[in-house]
């Protein structure tokens, strides 16, 4: 298959765009910098330029047209430390609008796609507590709710040119160089608090931490790519459910520290702004769609996974 990628060089995009070289696809990977995507990516990846630029025919529509499958990553980072308008209208344009360019350019396409497959956040349910929750549970309404939504609708619009659409609902993707280096390093210096013995829950703990080992977020992506019954939204969490006092235990035990010392909700604002509120927010989310179509996880534990990114430190 021929495969665009948008979002390429990021945490997910590097593996996910190895591992469809490595199954023998053709990947296209549409970057603002296309010179820096060509330093990071595998050499058999063409590499184009995408942005504002007016009219039709350029080459990155021309791949968009011509693909089977576009995966589509891209989008500023929400761990930002403080959310002013600026920030939250950034983080809008670099999900919404871009997905509308991919939607427009497919829907002036004489042969298009046969899916588009896009990223999405657990965060699109909200605060939930204690509900269980599977793909056909309402949104919640916080900000990033909000965003996942539109998000959503604006992809979904695909569907109406004939194209199938899949979302993935992530949760918190666990690997090096991603969100477990911001729990493990929260302080703008060089020492882990957990490498002093000083880690320890969010807030009171209780709270629900959809996760998924980084291995299986790539695996997911690539079984809704080559996976035809794949639709809509899909969960993309490990089926073990734990609360952020479950994963501060696994954590601990897989750096060999106590993890006794709680992070209190305040102080953790301090560190990382708004985004601290959706570290305490809770969703019970298992992905009841991977495991009804058969997706069969290679992490699925929380011990394991830690154990497995950890195994050679802290970086």
């Amino acid at each position: 298959m021929k495969i665009v990628v948008t979002g390429a060089t990021g945490f997910l995009g590097r593996p996910l765009c190895a591992e469809f070289v490595r199954l023998g696809h053709e990947v296209a990977a549409l970057s603002r910098n296309a010179e820096k995507a060509r330093a990071a990516l595998e050499p058999s990846v063409q590499c184009l330029k995408w942005g504002e630029e007016p009219g039709g025919g350029l080459p990155w529509q021309i791949a968009v047209q011509s693909a089977d499958v576009v995966v589509h990553l891209a989008g500023q980072s929400v761990a930002e430390k403080a959310w002013t308008p600026a920030i939250q209208q950034a983080l809008r344009t670099s999900r919404i609008d871009t997905t509308r360019r991919l939607v427009d350019a497919i829907r002036v396409s004489t042969r298009r796609p046969q899916a588009l497959v896009c990223a999405s956040g657990i965060n699109y349910y909200g605060d939930r507590g204690e509900e269980l929750l599977t793909e056909a549970s309402p949104p919640g309404d916080t900000f990033l709710s909000k965003l996942c939504i539109d998000w959503e609708a604006e992809a979904c619009k695909a569907l109406e040119l004939g194209v199938r659409v899949v979302c993935h609902r992530a949760g918190i993707v666990l690997e090096h160089g991603g969100p477990l280096d911001q729990i493990l390093f929260p302080l703008p210096v060089p020492v882990s608090p957990w490498a002093l013995g000083l880690g320890g829950p969010i807030g009171n703990g209780r709270q629900w931490m959809p996760w998924i080992h980084r291995v299986d977020a790539v695996g997911m992506f690539v079984w809704s790519v080559t996976n035809p019954d794949v639709s809509g939204p899909v969960n993309t969490v490990a089926p073990q459910l734990i609360r952020n006092i479950d994963f501060t235990k696994a954590l601990g035990a897989a750096l060999h520290r106590p993890a006794i010392f709680p992070i209190p909700g305040f102080a953790l604002k301090a560190l990382v702004g708004e985004f601290a509120s959706e570290l305490i927010t809770s969703q019970r989310a298992e992905p009841a769609v991977a495991e009804r179509l058969g997706y069969t996880f290679k992490t699925p534990g929380i011990d394991e996974a830690l154990r497995s990114i950890l195994a050679k430190g802290l970086r």
